[in-house]
């Protein structure tokens, strides 16, 4: 992968993963198997979780001493927003493999800081078994996403070796066994006092688990159609995110939404024509190289991913004509452009106007809590959480986006699966495939046919 394709686009660019979701508390006065609102778990309020503290290395804050608070802010993050763009450099110069090793670290840390949050609002109650059972359904979950995944991508590998051939073929059954075990262990661990509780926890982690280890499972699959479907959403995100502070720092007057009282109008309007701009000169830059472009696919010979292939129509230059009224504005008649330009419009579009609600959502979600972040993993940011509250819904969009408009059938799938069926199978097929393109008139019918 050529160096100066990673250090061009590179820039602005965060990781993945991760919006929450989560059950909260009903405020419902109904009997539950003779239990009242009188019961002590429906009288009580949950105590709210510790707020965050100011976790801001040393360092920073004695070479920041002499600035306000508003602007001693400003600094610690540009700072670590640095350092975390520069993390990602690396990660992209490691390609796909460790990629998919970094999106799997960050969902199990997002999943831990709001099972976390859970813990500490009802930890006082002394529930059984809560953590450990949250911890086995995540591995449950991991181990049905990640191996439907393995099955869809490493087809020839899992076949050609007994033990996976064998788990493959019933992944399925034993995916639901082993939820059904932890489904039985939480009916044992009910307590009659906690009932109420209980059944809220247990909803509180299988939300989460959707929400989480199902979009973790969408954005390995847009990595796998090219490293460009994964970037350019994550590095759109990430470009409104910084744009939308920029502007509402030092323009921003007017308040946007309750849920987030320091977002602004302008910092939204200004973030989006910002993202869009981007995302048009990051399309065009990472169009141009293949090991962005090209599907990541498998390579069983040298048993690792490749990135090379011969790049789509998507990914080549074309020439549009310009409508006239704009002709007569800039004075040009025609543009050459890459066709996945226009699609990344769609997608800045994306995420500078229904990708914040990702994170409203989660202000939304904290200050019921009364917190100020999901944790104090890095200074200034907050949590991992915190980071990445607006991916999930842009991962969402980017795979429905590549299977409504982009994707089409696969034959290097079709052919591995047809190489896997029964001779009599594949001859059967071979037969019905020649006959109906002989009736074409793609194939001549030979002597023998007639």
């Amino acid at each position: 992968m050529p160096t100066s394709a990673r250090v061009k686009t590179a820039s602005g660019l965060l990781l993945v993963l991760t919006v929450l979701a989560l059950n909260c508390e009903s405020e419902s006065e109904a009997k539950i198997d003779g239990e009242t609102a009188s019961d002590s778990e429906s009288r009580a309020e949950p105590a709210p979780p510790t707020t965050s503290v100011d976790d801001t290395p040393e360092v920073l804050n004695r070479a920041l001493s002499n600035l306000s608070s508003r602007w001693k802010n400003w600094w610690v993050r540009g700072i670590l927003t640095l350092a975390m763009i520069a993390f990602f450099f690396i990660i992209i110069y490691l390609g796909p493999m460790v990629l998919m090793m970094i999106v799997m670290c960050v969902q199990i840390k997002c999943f831990h800081e709001i099972i976390t949050i859970g813990y500490n609002v009802y930890h006082s109650y002394d529930l059984p078994w809560f953590r450990t059972l949250s911890w086995y359904f995540l591995l449950c979950v991991n181990y049905f996403f990640y191996g439907e995944t393995v099955t869809d991508y490493f087809f020839t590998l899992v076949q050609r070796e007994e033990p996976l051939r064998i788990l493959s073929k019933y992944h399925r059954f034993i995916s639901f066994t082993l939820y059904l075990t932890g489904f039985c262990m939480f009916v044992l661990s009910l307590v009659k006092k906690h009932y109420r509780l209980q059944f809220y926890m247990f909803g509180w982690t299988h939300v989460t688990l959707l929400i989480v280890v199902t979009q973790s499972h969408l954005v390995i699959h847009n990595l796998f159609e090219g490293m460009i479907w994964f970037i350019v959403p994550i590095s759109c995100v990430i470009c409104n995110d910084i744009m939308a502070y920029m502007f509402g720092f030092f323009f921003g007057r007017t308040p946007l939404i309750k849920l987030s009282p320091k977002k602004t109008w302008e910092g939204f309007i200004g973030g989006f024509f910002a993202t869009v701009v981007f995302g048009l000169l990051l399309s065009y830059v990472m169009s141009g190289y293949r090991c962005f472009v090209c599907p990541v696919e498998y390579n069983n010979d040298t048993n690792s991913f490749t990135v090379d292939c011969e790049p789509s129509d998507l990914f080549r230059l074309q020439e549009y004509n310009i409508p006239g009224v704009i002709q007569s504005v800039i004075g040009w008649k025609t543009v050459r452009m890459y066709p996945f330009q226009i699609h990344s419009i769609a997608l800045s579009t994306f995420a500078s106007l229904i990708g914040p609600f990702g994170g409203f959502f989660a202000s939304g979600f904290k200050r019921a809590f009364k917190i100020k972040d999901f944790a104090n993993t890095i200074p200034g940011h907050g949590g991992i959480m915190d980071r990445f509250d607006c991916q999930y819904l842009m991962a969402t969009f980017v795979n429905v986006y590549i299977a409504s408009f982009i994707r089409g059938p696969n034959p290097s799938k079709l052919i591995q699966q047809f190489l896997t069926l029964r001779p009599d199978q594949q001859l059967h097929i071979f037969n019905t495939l020649k006959s109906h393109l002989t009736d074409k008139g793609i194939l001549t019918a030979t002597a023998e046919d007639e």
